[in-house]
This record gives C-alpha cells, sequence and structure tokens, in this order.
C-alpha cells in the first residue's frame, strides 16, 4: 500500500520514534495522520489528530478504534523498556509489565481496527518489534522476551488476517536514538532512518524489514543458534 492518501493511526506518537511516524506519514502525503497518546495533550506535531489512548486500557482502545473508523495503517510503536535481568528483584513484575504493552497492547489495537482495516480495503499493520525479539542480554532481559513474544504475535496477526487482504509487518531494529535507550553508551540509529525503512518497506509490499546490518546478521544467524551465544558488542 501507498502512503500517500492513506489514513494512518499512530501509537505513542508524542515522541521518539512514534512522533517520527507521524511527521513522516504526513510528509509522504498521507491524508489523516491520528496521533495517540496517554495525554493528547502531549501531541505538538502541526497536522494530526489527537488521540488519548492508553493501550493496555480496553476502554481507551475500544473508543480509540471507533473514533478512527477510517484507518487504513496501524503503526504499533507504543512500548516501554526497563532496564534489568529477569532474575533481578522484581522480573516477574517487570515482565508482565513488559508485556501488558509490548504484547497485550499490539494485540487490543489489532483486534480494535482490524474489522475497520477490512471494510476499508484490508490496508496494513506495522508492529514495532526489535533486535531483541531474537537475542536477549541481561541489560534488558525482560524487553527482550517481550519482544520475542510479540514476534510470534506478528506471524500469528498476519496469519489470522491474510484472507482480509491486510498486510502485517514486523519491524526490527536495533538501539534506536529515542528516549527509551538515552542512557544506554551503545551505536544508535536515527529514528528517521528506521521509519523511512519501515514505510518503504510498507510501500513494497514486505512482511518484515531489519533497519540496520547489525540486525540483519542476527536474523541470518538464527539457524546457527546466534540467540545461544553471549551477544557481541555492535
Amino acid at each position: 500500500m501507498k502512503i500517500e492518501d492513506a489514513v494512518v493511526f499512530v501509537t505513542g506518537a508524542n515522541r521518539g520514534l512514534g512522533l517520527e511516524f507521524a511527521k513522516q506519514a504526513l510528509e509522504r502525503g498521507a491524508r489523516k495522520v491520528y496521533a495517540g497518546a496517554r495525554d493528547p495533550a502531549s501531541v505538538t506535531l502541526p497536522g494530526v489528530v489527537p488521540v488519548k489512548l492508553d493501550v493496555t486500557d480496553p476502554a481507551s482502545v475500544a473508543a480509540a478504534a471507533d473514533a478512527a473508523r477510517d484507518v487504513t495503517l496501524l503503526i504499533n510503536n507504543a512500548g516501554i523498556a526497563r532496564l534489568g535481568s529477569l532474575t533481578d528483584d522484581g522480573g516477574p513484575e517487570a515482565l508482565r509489565d513488559h508485556f501488558e504493552t509490548n504484547v497485550f497492547g499490539i494485540l487490543a489495537m489489532s483486534r480494535a481496527f482490524a474489522g475497520s482495516l477490512a471494510v476499508n480495503g484490508g490496508g496494513a499493520i506495522l508492529n514495532v518489534l526489535s533486535v531483541a525479539s531474537w537475542v536477549n542480554r541481561p541489560i534488558l532481559s525482560a524487553y527482550g522476551v517481550s519482544k520475542s513474544a510479540a514476534w510470534g504475535l506478528t506471524n500469528g496477526l498476519r496469519q489470522s488476517l491474510r484472507e482480509q487482504r491486510t498486510q502485517v509487518v514486523g519491524l526490527h531494529a536495533g538501539f534506536i536514538d529515542t528516549d527509551l535507550v538515552r542512557d544506554l553508551d551503545v551505536p544508535k540509529a536515527t529514528p528517521t532512518d528506521v521509519v523511512r525503512q519501515a514505510y518503504d518497506a510498507i510501500e513494497a509490499g514486505a512482511q518484515e524489514v531489519s533497519t540496520d546490518e547489525f540486525t540483519r546478521q542476527v536474523k541470518a544467524g538464527l539457524s546457527a543458534g546466534i540467540y545461544l551465544n553471549e551477544p557481541a558488542a555492535h
């Protein structure tokens, strides 16, 4: 599908990667861009339609879907990333929190908007995943587990929505220069480049896109058991 003339809904659109998704959608000629955020007043990008949204609240998700029935492209960007290992104090609680947003949030939004996408010709869903879908580091263990689950969810949604001709795209990336990882001293991609590749992939009809060389190398190494090894610095 083309971004030009599309009606786009971006979750977590008030800052970081979500803000860049909204910005580039407008630049590519989207007919309308809904910007979902817990606090709509925090959405300051001119030209978008702010929508109050908490992806962990069923009533909020339902209200957003009802207010945006013309959507043709759903960007499931909202997510959390907290530092820590699964064996740390509070590890199980952190994992539950990550699943509520990073997995069940995607599922809730996709289910809520699937009917409108079908009515509007099928459209597309893009889920923001991670290289952590495939490799897990102690510094972001709960996040990695949730992204692995979100990858499986994305693959399941792709099959479930295939009959209604909804394109489901998984976006995998390494560290991106946003608030989520601002305290980590690691190489980071720019949101501008990641979003550009994401939209290019949607327009090309892709089902999955890896936005950096490290992520592509990790994907290529899955059959060799790269996820079993201690991750190398990059």
